[in-house]
């Protein structure tokens, strides 16, 4: 960390020109942690605010005992910088600060490490209602109740998350913060329905499930829980609808082999033997050795980060894989926002660096090289790591899937009928009735004639008649 704060003393000295910021070169010269928020306090006030998280990082985890001067300042900075800054911080040091937003960081850590309990203490009335981190913490509220089983109190949290944003959107500095609350926003939008499905209430969350809006970042994944909401109603016909809508172009980054699989048992609880079959038939064909492909080359590779990155920024370059599998999570992969926000860092770091190579003072220009190329390194491997991360899970899901089609397998030949295999099913057309459509208050019909709609998707209904004697 002292070399951290003495390439920051050289960054602001190059960058600046010796800009006008006071006494801070001597401040510099002997930094300890009873002048760390002086130096702190000068850094914000000239707005450099990535160059002050460093000397308050030391501070907190410092003997010096927090102060309300140091938790305001620390407010400042982070509704500058984000609270990403501070979330790798141990949990004993974020217990220094009573600062709201380090204590949403602190309960986000308790929650990962399962500390539920621990988690709303620290919720509980330390984040002010008009605070820019308050609807995430009333997500994080809602999350926890709902894992302890708790709906009634999670779907009361999730109701004031949604209260509370408009304003803080509204009141959001930034068009990044504004987008990161609209989908914390959307997100408890959605857990109001999600809580009524898991207390097998799911009738009104159909309903509840159609209050996100289309424009949502989240609806497309959002559409695969609709369908399995469907699977409980057993309206198959429309979950097939909701799940047909993936085939949509616009919607092609989305990866789940889940899909294919609830798809299948949709077929299969209609007793349309020949339509299950061909979907597992399907799912076979496209992932059987593609599948083992994509799971021999995350062993192969192993923790090779720097391979990962490249193999990621070559799908973002437009190069197409001899594996469509490959393509495909790439491509699911490089559309995600966390995954854009990490380049994004990256990107402007090397930006950076062509600003540290004007440097004309060689021995400064080193220093600086040397300290961006080790963070530009690092920021590589977390890139690396990410989209490995990301590979791995679709690796576990189609392992899952497999397992689930295989079943389904086995379910079709057991009830194997010669009959129902000898209808004529060339004129799928014509295999519908409209008296086998069923909707709520939410949902409306239209006429098709052969037109494709934006504001139609998610909306189409298959009129399968069930086959099931």
């Amino acid at each position: 960390m002292k070399t951290k704060i003495l390439f920051l003393f050289f960054l602001i000295i190059s960058f600046n020109s010796f800009a006008d910021i006071g006494d801070l070169e001597d401040d510099l010269k002997n930094v300890n942690p009873s002048n760390y928020l002086k130096v702190a306090r000068k850094l914000v006030d000239n707005n450099y605010f990535f160059a002050a998280v460093p000397l308050l990082k030391e501070y907190l985890s410092s003997d010096v005992k927090s102060e309300k001067t140091f938790d305001n300042l620390l407010e400042e900075v982070v509704s500058r910088v984000g609270v990403k800054q501070f979330e790798a911080l141990p949990i004993e040091v974020l217990k220094n600060s009573n600062a709201p937003s380090i204590k949403y960081i602190l309960a986000k850590k308790l929650f990962r490490d399962q500390k539920l309990q621990d988690a709303l203490n620290v919720l509980n009335g330390t984040i002010p209602k008009k605070h820019p981190t308050k609807p995430f913490a009333l997500m994080l509220e809602a999350s926890i109740h709902a894992l302890m089983g708790k709906n009634l109190d999670a779907a009361s949290a999730y109701k004031e998350c949604i209260d509370s944003s408009p304003s803080a959107i509204s009141d959001a500095s930034s068009v990044e913060e504004k987008r990161q609350l609209s989908i914390n926003r959307d997100y408890c939008i959605v857990g109001i329905p999600r809580v009524q499905f898991a207390d097998g209430k799911f009738d009104q969350a159909e309903l509840n499930y159609l209050d996100l809006p289309k424009s949502s970042y989240i609806w497309p994944e959002i559409l695969f829980e609709e369908a399995w909401n469907s699977f409980y109603r057993r309206d198959y016909n429309r979950t097939l609808g909701k799940l047909v809508t993936y085939k949509a172009p616009v919607l092609s980054f989305i990866f789940n082999p889940e899909v294919d699989v609830l798809r299948a048992m949709s077929y299969l609880e209609l007793c349309l033997w020949e339509d299950a079959k061909k979907e597992v038939d399907s799912f076979y064909n496209s992932y059987s050795e593609d599948g083992q492909l994509l799971d021999n080359l995350i062993t192969q590779k192993g923790k090779d980060y720097k391979y990962f990155f490249l193999l990621a920024k070559s799908a973002v370059d437009g190069r197409e894989r001899a594996n469509s599998l490959i393509s495909k999570t790439l491509k699911a992969i490089t559309s995600d926002p966390t995954y854009r926000e990490m380049i994004g860092n990256y990107e402007r770091g090397f930006g950076e660096l062509e600003e540290i190579r004007k440097i004309r003072k060689t021995t400064v220009k080193n220093f600086l090289l040397d300290n961006l190329k080790e963070a530009l390194l690092l920021q590589r491997n977390q890139l690396g790591a990410y989209v490995r991360r990301r590979l791995a899970l679709y690796s576990d899901q189609l392992k899952k899937s497999f397992e689930g089609m295989s079943y389904i397998k086995l379910e079709i030949l057991s009830n194997k009928k010669s009959s129902l295999y000898g209808q004529d099913l060339k004129s799928d057309r014509y295999r519908g009735d409209i008296r086998n459509l069923e909707r709520n208050d939410k949902q409306y019909f239209w006429t098709f004639n052969g037109e494709f709609w934006a504001d139609e998707l998610g909306d189409y209904v298959f009129s399968l008649k069930s086959e099931c004697k």
